[in-house]
C-alpha cells in the first residue's frame, strides 16, 4: 500500500483510550503494538487514557506519573496524559459512570494542553471500548481542528440490545431506558458516519459499516507477536514422554486464556467438562485471565464439580508454557449475532501459535479456524456438539494436527509490523494535503479503507469426527 505523505512531514495522533499500559487486555495490547510502530514511522503519539484501574476499579498502584493532568512518557517514547477516573464495580452502571468521567477528563485536559499549534494534533483517534472515549475525541477533534478517527474493537452500538445493556422494563423507567439506548445507538452511528475513517478489526463489521452509508471504512485486524510453540516448550512444561496417542494414558488438557466475561460464555465449557466427567471422558481445563464473570464462573465449576481451575493473569512466558501443556485452546464468544462480525484478538495468537484450536464462535471467526485448518468449530453454546468433539478426540487418542497455513495466514494478515504499516498509511492518506480540502473528508478511494482480503463466506464444513464442527448459520 503505497504512503502519500513524505515522512518528513510531522504528524501527530491523539489517542483517546480507557484502557492503555501498563494495564494488561486487549485494547491496551493492541496500542503498545501500533504506537512503537507509529512512532517508527515519523508520527508522533500523545494518549489521553485514565490510570491503570481495569478490571477491579481500583487504581492498581499510585505513583506520581498517574495523577490527573501530569505528563510522561512510554516505554515507547508516546506522550502520555493521565485523566480522572472514578472507582466502580463490575456493574454497568458504576463502569458507565468511571468512563463517562474519564472522558469528560479527557476533553477538559486535551483542549487546555493540546490547544497550542506545537502540541496541537493533526488526527484525534477515540478507541472503543468505551463508548464515552469515542465522544470524548469527536469534541476534541472539532475543537484542536484535526480530523477524527472512530476505531471500533468491537460491534457497537449493535451489542448493546443483545448484551442486555441498558435493558428496559415495562415501567416509566424502562420508557425512559428504552429512549436511552435508541439515542445511544442513533449518535454512535452518526458519529461514525462523520468520521473521516472508521478503522474495525474484521472485514465483516466493515461490510456491515458501508452497508449502513458509512463510506471511509478501514480495517486495521487485531495483532499479534506470538510465535509457534516449539518442541522443548512442550518438553519444559509437560514432562510427557512422547507419544501418537497422548490421550489414552492421560486427560484431554484444554486451556483458556483471555478475558473472562459475559461475552466469552466459558459456562458452556465448564458445564461440558462437568457432562464429560461424569460419563468417565477424562479432562482437564485450565482457565486463566480476568473480567466480570470470573466469581460466577467459579461459583458454577464448583457447583458442577467441573474438572476446571480458573487463576488470575499470567505473564506471556507462563502462557507460552500453558499453551504447551495443552492438547487444544480453547476460543469462545456466546450466542450474540453481532459476536459474527468479531474475531477474538486471542484466536491470531492461538493461530500463530499452530496449537488445535477449540472454538466456540461463529462467524468470521469460524471461517478463519475452518478455512485455515486452525482447528474445530462448535456451535456458540452447544454443550453437546463441545463434549461430542472432546469424546472424539479422547476415543482417538489426539486432536488433529494444524495445518500450517494457520500461521502462515496470521503472518499475512495479523502481524504486528504488517498492522502497524498499515496504520502509518491510513494516518499518512487522511492527512494527505492533495486529496481533501482543510474540513472536508478524505476521499472516498482511500487505499486504507479497502478490504485488505477477500470477505469469508462465513461457512464451515458439516458436523464431523475431527474435522470442524458446524458453526451456526
Amino acid at each position: 500500500m503505497r504512503n502519500t505523505t513524505p515522512r518528513n512531514v510531522r504528524r501527530h495522533l491523539l489517542l483517546v483510550t480507557h484502557h492503555y499500559t501498563p494495564e494488561r487486555n486487549a485494547p491496551q495490547r493492541r496500542w503498545d503494538a501500533l504506537a512503537p510502530r507509529l512512532i517508527a514511522a515519523g508520527v508522533d503519539v500523545s494518549v489521553l487514557a485514565p490510570p491503570p484501574h481495569y478490571p477491579d476499579g481500583d487504581l492498581a498502584e499510585s505513583l506520581p506519573e498517574y495523577a490527573p493532568g501530569r505528563i510522561s512518557r512510554g516505554v515507547h517514547g508516546e506522550r502520555i496524559v493521565r485523566t480522572r477516573y472514578r472507582r466502580h464495580t463490575a456493574s454497568l452502571r458504576s463502569r458507565s459512570i468511571d468512563q463517562a468521567v474519564s472522558a469528560w477528563s479527557s476533553i477538559r485536559l486535551g483542549l487546555r494542553l493540546f490547544r497550542h499549534p506545537s502540541m496541537r494534533p493533526d488526527i484525534v483517534v477515540g478507541t472503543v471500548p468505551g463508548i464515552p472515549s469515542m465522544f470524548a475525541a469527536w469534541v476534541l477533534a472539532r475543537g484542536l481542528r484535526a480530523r477524527f478517527v472512530v476505531e471500533m474493537r468491537d460491534a457497537w452500538p449493535d451489542l448493546i440490545e443483545p448484551a442486555g445493556l441498558l435493558e428496559p422494563r415495562r415501567t416509566v423507567r424502562g420508557r425512559i431506558v428504552r429512549t436511552v439506548r435508541a439515542t445511544v445507538h442513533r449518535t454512535v452511528s452518526r458519529l461514525q458516519g462523520r468520521a473521516d475513517a472508521v478503522v474495525t478489526t474484521t472485514e465483516t463489521f466493515a461490510e456491515v459499516l458501508r452497508s449502513r452509508g458509512v463510506e471511509q471504512v478501514a480495517v486495521v485486524r487485531n495483532g499479534t507477536s506470538f510465535t509457534p510453540v516449539r518442541p522443548e516448550d512442550a518438553n519444559e512444561s509437560g514432562g510427557d514422554q512422547p507419544s501418537d496417542r497422548p490421550l489414552h494414558h492421560r486427560p484431554l488438557r484444554a486451556a483458556y486464556a483471555g478475558t473472562i466475561g459475559r461475552a466469552q460464555d466459558l459456562a458452556t465449557v465448564v458445564r461440558a467438562a462437568a457432562r464429560l466427567r461424569d460419563r468417565g471422558v477424562d479432562v482437564d481445563v485450565r482457565v486463566v485471565g480476568t473480567g466480570t464473570d470470573v466469581e460466577r464462573l467459579r461459583t458454577l465449576a464448583a457447583a458442577l464439580d467441573a474438572p476446571v481451575s480458573i487463576s488470575g493473569p499470567v505473564t506471556r512466558a507462563e502462557v507460552r508454557k500453558l499453551y504447551a501443556w495443552a492438547d487444544t485452546l480453547l476460543i469462545s464468544l456466546r450466542d450474540w449475532p453481532p459476536l459474527e462480525w468479531t474475531v477474538p484478538s486471542k484466536l491470531y495468537e492461538v493461530m500463530a501459535a499452530a496449537r488445535p484450536a477449540t472454538a466456540c464462535v461463529a462467524g468470521e471467526a469460524a471461517s478463519l479456524v475452518a478455512e485455515n485448518g486452525a482447528g474445530a468449530v462448535v456451535m456458540p453454546g452447544d454443550v453437546d456438539g463441545l463434549m461430542s468433539l472432546w469424546s472424539t478426540w479422547v476415543a482417538e487418542g489426539a486432536p488433529p494436527e494444524v495445518s500450517s497455513a494457520a500461521a502462515h495466514w496470521v503472518a499475512e494478515n495479523a502481524d504486528d509490523d504488517v498492522l502497524g504499516s498499515r496504520y502509518v498509511d491510513l494516518v499518512d492518506h487522511i492527512l494527505a494535503p492533495a486529496r481533501h480540502d482543510d474540513g472536508d473528508k478524505a476521499s472516498a478511494t482511500c487505499p486504507a479503507c479497502l478490504p485488505s482480503s477477500r470477505p469469508p463466506e462465513h461457512q464451515v464444513p458439516p458436523h464431523q469426527a475431527a474435522a470442524p464442527h458446524g458453526a451456526r448459520r
